[in-house]
């Protein structure tokens, strides 16, 4: 072969390189540089083949990896030079299939381009609120299989005027190849619908009663980019009162959409990461601090997110939302569209039947999604990002496993039971869907097969083995059991630490800190407060807190009190002796006769080691909280109680190691007793609240100098607690550790599939 004449080039790249422009930019690249050849999607990513002189072919192959568009991410590159074959010019050629294993793009939310042009008179996209370009719009949430073409989306039933054909056709359009590209001559409609069905307004005119119906208090169904909405007017009393009662969601906080970024700097506090998410595409809810005073026109009904001092705040990221909240000028609730713990409402027909009773109207439009998608949530911890719920803008997720041993079998991994998502592994890539939720009803578990069903198709994955919890009464349990395929059961704490170290790429050994609510045990109790290491042959409980009961079971998560009771029954006392006052105007003198008694019988009374279930119990006994109405109400009361205190104080507690057994048990009784005394003596609940938060970091900083590893894993929902994961982080740093927690993975069970591959990856390879 002659080096140094002209030479033909074949490039294969993987990664994020389908919906973001990428043909387009290399088309162009390809035409300045004066090369012949053609590029295509393939149903792995993108495929290119280039002629030219050899000095300009290597500078093709640098400034595609130097300039490609922003939302683009290669993962592999892989090129080797043949003969030539006399390309006669550049093209992009028609999408090719094969083995699926392009990694779809996240819906992206509307770009400075087409924001644009919706609001400029002059423009023929003025008012559309479905305008979009390579650089933005829709793509998980619409496509139904591979390659992405439109043909393969739900866009598929909308044909393209001449004119957008144009702009598709036009390699120096950024509109060019924008597979739903579409203007209000010949894309997606609005309308207005009345709780029967009847079409009250169309296009514009819909959207402008929208706005006077939501001004007038009335609760509005909007259907966005991965669902339904429910929006009301987030000023209004009533109107968010209304919409708590008819939702049927007493206490959990309500996200809020704002006009602008301006606006939210009034009533939030908002650092440079916290804006840079807020404007970031993929656009989520940013977990912010209110301001202690706002002196402002525009304030907040007063049960927007009762008793937080937090708010869940989002910026318009559709061009539907844009013009919504131009002409409403006020933040708005947005919350998911549906009854509490059911899945988010994606048609309109469903919408109707299952929303009628909550939403006055209904703002629809034609465009099908494909899948719901609810919007996903971020929370700032150390300065860094963690994503506490991945949906919109964020999936699907895909992990390249560099570090594990090669994928023999497709897995099919099911996650847990709370903020459920599943998990599909292959060729070296792990794809992780989007939040389907808690497997508690019936509709939720149809969303969770539908999940699996959408990804297996568009990969046309065939799982040869299932991974999931051990937890034998779990839906998701039991769907793999129906399955007839080998089964890879993983405990659920084990899970959570691996899938933090996949998160953050480690290697083994680490020392794992699995802290959460409820997960199943490998001695059929109740874990939730474990300490685990991990080495390359095994996993082993090092630590965990010194159990205790759950009076009656399950009840007792929904009344912390009982949480309470059976904590204070474990300091040799008499529990009644030393109740606090704050605990004895929630029983009957009955009721604390029979509880005593059930304790004291052992009747119906679960065994947990759960730092969740703990957190639980002291909200109670400092009075905060004894009905939760949602997962984790009782100990985010325990962790605002902290937020503004300064102390480095903590209580005393110890650690038994245990006869002829490897793992240690750490007693927690002297913390409560100390807290006890604390409580008598008039100390206020904020202090004993960060002095108990201090007291778990310390626990922490013991178990990890008694293990000895450097790299430390904080895992789990109670790492949702900022105060703790930020302290947990200061302390063991000082101390010389390594800490790692989580960011693109949840903390917490939204993370359990992809730990559950990982398990399965490891088991194969010993």
């Amino acid at each position: 072969m002659d080096r140094q004449g002209d030479q033909r080039l074949k490039i294969q790249i993987t990664g994020k390189v389908q919906g973001v422009g990428f043909r387009p930019f290399i088309y162009r690249l390809a035409q300045e540089l004066k090369l012949t050849g053609w590029v295509n999607n393939s149903a792995q990513g993108v495929l290119i083949e280039v002629e030219g002189n050899l000095f300009v072919l290597e500078q093709f192959l640098s400034r595609l990896q130097t300039e490609n568009p922003p939302r683009s991410q290669i993962n592999t590159l892989n090129f080797s030079y043949l003969q030539t074959i006399g390309y006669p010019d550049f093209t992009i050629q028609k999408s090719m299939g094969g083995e699926k294993t392009a990694i779809i793009l996240p819906d992206l939310s509307t770009c400075s381009d087409c924001l644009q042009e919706i609001f400029d008179p002059h423009n023929r996209r003025y008012y559309y609120p479905f305008t979009n370009c390579t650089n933005c719009g829709p793509r998980y949430s619409i496509i139904e299989a591979l390659p992405y073409d439109r043909v393969n989306t739900s866009m598929k039933g909308f044909q393209m005027c001449p004119t957008c054909e144009q702009e598709y056709e036009n390699p120096r359009d950024r509109r060019f190849h924008a597979q739903p590209n579409a203007c209000p001559d010949c894309g997606p409609q609005l309308a207005l619908w009345n709780a029967q069905g009847d079409e009250l307004a169309t296009g514009y005119d819909a959207l402008l009663a929208t706005v006077k119906a939501i001004q007038d208090g009335k609760i509005l169904a909007i259907k966005g980019l991965g669902g339904f909405h429910l929006v009301v007017d987030a000023t209004q009393a009533i109107a968010v009162q209304t919409l708590r009662e008819r939702k049927h969601r007493p206490d959990k906080p309500f996200a809020l959409m704002y006009p602008n970024l301006g606006l939210i700097k009034h009533h939030c506090q908002v650092n440079e990461l916290e804006e840079k998410l807020l404007l970031s595409p993929e656009a989520p809810i940013v977990l912010l601090k209110r301001k202690s005073f706002v002196n402002s026109e525009i304030n907040l009904a007063a049960k927007i997110a009762p008793n937080n001092p937090y708010l869940g705040v989002m910026l318009p990221y559709t061009p539907l939302h844009y013009l919504l909240l131009a002409e409403l000028k006020i933040p708005i609730v947005a919350t998911s569209a549906n009854l509490s713990d059911e899945p988010i409402c994606i048609d309109e027909q469903e919408a109707l039947t299952r929303l009628r009773k909550i939403a006055d109207l209904f703002l629809i439009h034609n465009r099908p999604i494909v899948r719901p998608l609810d919007d996903s949530i971020v929370r700032v911890m150390n300065d860094q990002e963690t994503v506490l719920r991945r949906a919109r803008g964020y999936a699907p997720f895909s992990l390249a496993l560099t570090h594990q041993s090669p994928i023999e079998k497709p897995i099919l991994a099911v996650g847990a039971h709370l903020k459920n998502t599943i998990a599909i592994a292959a060729h070296q890539q792990v794809y992780l869907s989007q939040h389907i939720g808690d497997l508690s009803n019936i509709q939720t578990y149809q969303a969770f097969q539908n999940t699996f069903q959408s990804l297996a198709n568009l990969y046309e994955f065939q799982p040869e083995i299932i991974a999931h919890d051990a937890h034998p009464q779990y839906l998701s349990t039991q769907y793999a059991q129906s399955q007839n395929l080998p089964l890879v059961a993983v405990n659920h704490h084990y899970a959570h630490i691996l899938a933090c170290l996949a998160d953050n790429q480690l290697i083994l050994p680490v020392l794992g800190i699995a802290w959460d609510g409820t997960g199943y045990g490998l001695d059929r109790t109740i874990w939730g407060g474990e300490f685990i290491q991990v080495t390359e042959n095994q996993w082993e409980r090092i630590a965990y807190f010194h159990p205790f009961k759950l009076l009656g079971g399950e009840i007792a998560i929904k009344q912390p009190h009982r949480i309470a009771l059976s904590l204070l029954a474990e300091l040799n006392q008499d529990p009644l002796s030393i109740l606090p006052d704050c605990l004895k105007t929630q029983f009957t003198l009955q009721e604390l006769t029979l509880l005593k008694l059930v304790l004291e019988k052992d009747l119906n009374n679960p065994v947990t080691s759960s730092v969740g279930r703990l957190f639980d119990g002291v909200a109670a006994i400092l009075g905060l909280i004894h009905q939760v109405t949602f997962e984790g109400q009782a100990a985010m009361t325990v962790e605002f109680s902290a937020l503004d205190i300064q102390t480095d104080d903590f209580y005393p507690f110890s650690i038994q190691k245990q006869p002829n057994h490897p793992s240690h048990i750490i007693q927690w009784q002297p913390i409560l007793s100390a807290i006890l005394e604390d409580i008598q003596q008039g100390v206020s609940v904020n202090c004993i609240a960060a002095k108990f938060h201090n007291s778990l970091v310390e626990i922490m900083v013991a178990i990890a100098q008694l293990v000895g590893e450097s790299n430390v894993l904080l895992t789990g929902g109670c790492f949702q607690n900022r105060y703790l994961t930020e302290r947990a982080i200061d302390r063991l740093k000082a101390e010389g550790f390594v800490p790692h927690w989580h960011h693109q993975i949840p903390p917490n069970d939204g993370g359990i599939a992809l730990g559950q591959v990982l398990a399965a990856l490891f088991l194969q390879s010993r």
